[in-house]
Order: C-alpha cells, then sequence, then structure tokens
C-alpha cells in the first residue's frame, strides 16, 4: 500500500484526531488540541454512567495513558522525535518533510493505538461472557471446570507443536547424528562420553560443519563473514548433534544459538573495526568493574569472571565481543590477577554472594576450579557462590562424577550454598545428557535454575512454556527470561518487549505455579536488571517513524537511591509479526500483542 493510502487508512481509524490535526495551523496547536482531546476522553472514561466491558475499558483507560505520554514534550526531548509534528505533517501533505525511514510498521502501531483508546481494540469481540459469572455454587464450579479445560485444551494445541529431546523418536534420531558425527570424525562410542574429546574437536568452519548437517545459504555466509571478520565461531559435537540433519521447525532455536546470521557477522566486524565510534560493551561492564575480573551492580552480590571462554559462543551474549576465540588457551586469569579479585571480596564484607560466571567457568580443569571455590569459601561473609554455565546445555559429559564431588564439597547446609545457574533456551536442547548432569549436581543436594533469553528462537505462542515444562521434570527452577538487549548487531534475534509481557501474562500465567517462577527482565546497562512486568518499571515513550517503540526504563534503585532512567530502541512489533507468519505462523494468535505498553 502506498504512503497515502496508509495515511487515509490510519485517519478512517479515528477520524476525530484527523479533524484536530487537519484544523490545527501548525504542530503547537495540534499538540495543545490533542492533548485536550486526550485529558477529555480520560475525564469521560472515568464517569459513573460509562457503560463498557470492564476488561475492554482498562485496555482503553492504558491507551489513552500511553498516548498522552507520547504527545508530552519531555518524551520528544528523550527520543529526539516528536510523534505530534510526524501526524501533523501526514494530514497536511507535507510529502518533502516525512521521515526517509516512515514505513508500515509505524502505521500498524498508530492505527491498533487509535482503536484502542476509542475502545475499539476488538480483543474481546469474539469473547462469550462466562456461564459460571451468572451461576452460583456447584453449578457456577462445574461451569467453571468446564472453561477452564477449554483454556488447557487451547494451549495444549500450542505447546505439543515443541519437540523436547526427552522424546523417544527425537532420542533416536540423535543418535543416528551422533554416530554420522564419531563417523566424520573416525572415533569411537568412548570418545564421545568424553567430554576432552569434544573440547579437541570444537567444530570451528562452516566447512566442517556442512559435513554434518546442511546448511542453508544464508548460514553458510553467516558463518564465512564471521570467519573472514576474525570473530569467534565453534560448536561442539555434542551440540551438533541436536541439530537436525536439515534445517527445520525443530531445531531452529539450536541453529540460531550458534550460527550468526549474515547482518550479526557484518555489524560485528565492523564495529570491530571502529572502536572508536561503537563501543561493543553495551552493558557497560567496564564501568562497574571496580578491580579486574569482577563486575558489581548490586549491594551483596558480585561477578567472578576468571576465565574468558567458552566451548562453542553463543551469538547474542552479551560477553561475546570479550572472547578473542573458543576455548582461546589464554581465557584462563594469571593467578596473581585472580588472587587480587578474590583478596577484594575478602576486603569487601558487604558483598554476600558471588556469581562465578566468564566465560564458562566449568571449562576449567577441575583444579582449578576447586581452586576458585576453596578461596571462596575461606571467605566468612561470602554465604553463597553461583555457578553460570551452559556446559550442561553444550557439553554435558563435562559434568563428571569427580567434578559433581568438588563442586558439592563446598555446599554445607546451614552455612554456604553452592548453586548453578544453566542457559536453557529451547526445550528441543532438554536431552537425556543434559539431564544426567543437572542430577548430578542434585543428587548431591545442590539448586539448578535456569536463566533463558527470549528470541526470534523460542518466542512462538507457548515456546516458552514448553521449555519451562521439560526443565521442571528434569530438575531445573527457571530463574530469569531476559529480554534481548538493544544491542543493533543482535536485530536479527531480537523480540519486541511486548512480546515477553504478553508470555508472561498470556501464557505463563496458564501454568501451574512451579512452571512459571522466573521473572521476565531487562538489562539496563551499568545499572543491572530491571523487571518488566508492570508499567511502573518502564514507560512507552514514543513511536519512530519505522514503527520501532522506544522505552524508558526505571532503574531497580527507584524509591530507594537515585539514579538515571535509560532510554531504549525496541525492534518493530509488526516487523516482528510479519517474520513469525514467514515461519507458518499465525499472527491473529497474538493480536493483543499491540496493547502491551
Amino acid at each position: 500500500m502506498t504512503t497515502q493510502g496508509q495515511i487515509r487508512r490510519l485517519f478512517r481509524v479515528h477520524p476525530t484526531i484527523y479533524g484536530l490535526l487537519k484544523g490545527a495551523e501548525d504542530v503547537r496547536d495540534a499538540r495543545n488540541f490533542l492533548i485536550s482531546y486526550i485529558e477529555e476522553m480520560s475525564r469521560y472514561m472515568n464517569r459513573e454512567y460509562q457503560q463498557k466491558k470492564p476488561l475492554e475499558w482498562i485496555v482503553q483507560t492504558q491507551s489513552i495513558q500511553a498516548f498522552r505520554r507520547m504527545l508530552s514534550i519531555r518524551s520528544e526531548r528523550l527520543t529526539g522525535v516528536s510523534l505530534v509534528k510526524l501526524l501533523w505533517q501526514l494530514v497536511h501533505h507535507k510529502k518533502e518533510e516525512l521521515p526517509a525511514d516512515l514505513n508500515e510498521d509505524f502505521f500498524e502501531e498508530m492505527i491498533h493505538l487509535f482503536l484502542a483508546i476509542q475502545g475499539k481494540s476488538g480483543i474481546y469481540d469474539e469473547e462469550i461472557f462466562p456461564d459460571f459469572a451468572r451461576l452460583q455454587g456447584r453449578d457456577a464450579a462445574i461451569s467453571r471446570s468446564e472453561q477452564l479445560d477449554r483454556m488447557a485444551r487451547h494451549s495444549n494445541r500450542f505447546i505439543r507443536r515443541y519437540r523436547t529431546g526427552l522424546e523417544p523418536a527425537v532420542v533416536k534420531r540423535r543418535t543416528i547424528n551422533k554416530r554420522r558425527i564419531l563417523s566424520k570424525f573416525q572415533a569411537a562410542e568412548a570418545q564421545w562420553k568424553d567430554y576432552r574429546w569434544h573440547l579437541d574437536h570444537v567444530i570451528r568452519t562452516g566447512k566442517k560443519l556442512s559435513e554434518i548437517v546442511t546448511l542453508s545459504p544464508e548460514e553458510r555466509e553467516g558463518i564465512a563473514k564471521a570467519k573472514a571478520g576474525n570473530l569467534p565461531f565453534g560448536i561442539t559435537p555434542y551440540y551438533a548433534s541436536l541439530m537436525d540433519r536439515s534445517p527445520g521447525k525443530n531445531d531452529y532455536a539450536v541453529r540460531a544459538q550458534v550460527i550468526p546470521s549474515v547482518y550479526y557477522s557484518e555489524l560485528m566486524q565492523k564495529f570491530r573495526n571502529d572502536a572508536k565510534s561503537h563501543s561493543l560493551d553495551f552493558m557497560l561492564e567496564e564501568d562497574t568493574s571496580p578491580i579486574d575480573l569482577i563486575t558489581r551492580r548490586y549491594p551483596a552480590i558480585v561477578i567472578l569472571k576468571p576465565y574468558n571462554s567458552c566451548p562453542q559462543i553463543c551469538t547474542y551474549c552479551q560477553r561475546n565481543w570479550e572472547i578473542d576465540d573458543v576455548l582461546d588457551p589464554e581465557a584462563m586469569a594469571s593467578p596473581a590477577k585472580l588472587q587480587r579479585a578474590i583478596q577484594w571480596i575478602k576486603e569487601t564484607p558487604e558483598i554476600e554472594e558471588v556469581l562465578v560466571t566468564g566465560g564458562d567457568p566449568l571449562v576449567m580443569e577441575d583444579e582449578q576450579i576447586d581452586h576458585v571455590l576453596r578461596e571462596l569459601s575461606k571467605i566468612n561473609h561470602v554465604i553463597r557462590i553461583r555457578i553460570g554455565s551452559r556446559t550442561p546445555v553444550v557439553l554435558p559429559m563435562r559434568v563428571t562424577e569427580s567434578l559433581g564431588d568438588i563442586i558439592a564439597g563446598y555446599h554445607e547446609p546451614g552455612t554456604r550454598e553452592v548453586a548453578l545457574v544453566t542457559h536453557f533456551s529451547h526445550a528441543y536442547e532438554v536431552t537425556p545428557e543434559s539431564m544426567e548432569a543437572v542430577q548430578k549436581f542434585k543428587r548431591r543436594g545442590m539448586s539448578v535454575y535456569n536463566q533463558a533469553v527470549f528470541t526470534m528462537g523460542n518466542s512462538r505462542r507457548f515456546e516458552l512454556v514448553a521449555l519451562r515444562k521439560a526443565l521442571r521434570l528434569i530438575g531445573v527452577d527457571s530463574y530469569y527470561t531476559f529480554s534481548t538487549k538493544g544491542k543493533e548487531e543482535t536485530r536479527d534475534y531480537r523480540v519486541p518487549l511486548a512480546r515477553l509481557q504478553q508470555e508472561i501474562k498470556e501464557e505463563a500465567r496458564l501454568m501451574p505455579g512451579l512452571v512459571r517462577t522466573d521473572e521476565a527482565v531487562y538489562n539496563v546497562p551499568k545499572l543491572g536488571k530491571n523487571y518488566i512486568r508492570a508499567q511502573q518499571n518502564h514507560s512507552l515513550l514514543s513511536i519512530f517513524p519505522n514503527g520501532r517503540r522506544v522505552y524508558e526504563f526505571h532503574p531497580w534503585e527507584k524509591n530507594l537511591s537515585l539514579a538515571d532512567t535509560f532510554v531504549d530502541t525496541d525492534v518493530s512489533i509488526n516487523g516482528y509479526l510479519m517474520t513469525l507468519r514467514k515461519r507458518g505462523e499465525n499472527i491473529r494468535d497474538y493480536k493483543t500483542i499491540w496493547y502491551y505498553y
């Protein structure tokens, strides 16, 4: 549709706003007219005689509040864009002044917003008021139970689409994959069970990977550009066995986890070559590191990074820019530097918890892991040690009985807790081998938690629910779900914030409590995790001409101490939905996404 067609479509949805903008001589008048209209709408909404479905009333009220914020001069100052000016230009046919990046995504956002502020979101148009609300006693209970059955059946239709690595058919397929990989490497079954064999045979080229699985043209190009740009790339033979022989709907998330996209590879190379004008340190870790190997963003916990590499590289990891190569021989911190970091913790009695991460600390030798844990356990005020590792997912055979004994030796109930925090991203990664790795910790009395990143690879309806359910069955508690960070190079992996809010409310909420115990967060640079369940933790400021929302995130210190907010630009909702459509999704299933602000 042409821009003029989009303009006509937009203002047919809300002729009153069109009339106000048409009657405004300039942008200042337009702002005053729109603000007066919105404020009158708000007063009207709160009059007692309003007759509207309560839930539609809530959507309308929240949408009015969101639009009012977008009209403010403060929002314009923070975002650098005037939504009022753009709307006025559209009505007055200022073609030569329209932004070059104005596109369909913007019009889709505004159309849904204009519908919602009139109470016409359409969310509940097909809903029938439940019978149980008009009944009492046992009749009401039976009616309610029948409604809940329907909701459960609806959820399960989605959940059943997602395979787990525990299913017999999947286990059988991966056994065939394993044999094929062993044949390629001329290795025996016993070597597959030896984690050192996997570390020695990390797949580092597209050519080698293509001998094991079929790569799409885009995957080949992404790997080639990564290698040409000296970007770290590597996949363990075990993790490669989780990929289907040909790219399919089941292993999309597995492949996307480690095979860089073309856009990612090109931009990472550009940013690395232009370090003076673009910092890859999105989380500003340099600004939160009081001493080498330490990161501190909260009062009672610090991050300790003794080992700066991994057995394989995740494409959207927040620290992959620091890693020069997979299993870099220089990744282990020097004994002197490590000792200085531990001494700093010892001299900071406010610290009661240490997260040992990296890189992946479980790639270290047993003796090195033992040393780090032993030194930390000598510090009386450290009552908890967390180990952050994706090893149970990508190299589960590394979790040997001897490693379990070493780590469990420092777990002393009542005195000191040692826990593992791992990073499963999809139910397809949950395998008998990863379950056994997890159980080696559980059988020794330790807790295991999961932090998932919400990406294009696991963001379809109920896809993360399928992961949570599989994790509970192998002994892992869901802990955090991270919104993909606003790094431009990871654009292909990012999901709109509204989609994660939708998942929290409409999918996870339907599950039993133990399956939905995680917290959805956005990591604010320099400051740390920001909860995103509600608008008291973030605000929608505006919508860019390219349809990307701009949010202001409130720091965790809010109401505790003074700290600045953080403004970030999301990916567009319409662009995300179009990508889902290409993957075979019915985007009608996501229709409420527009109304999460």
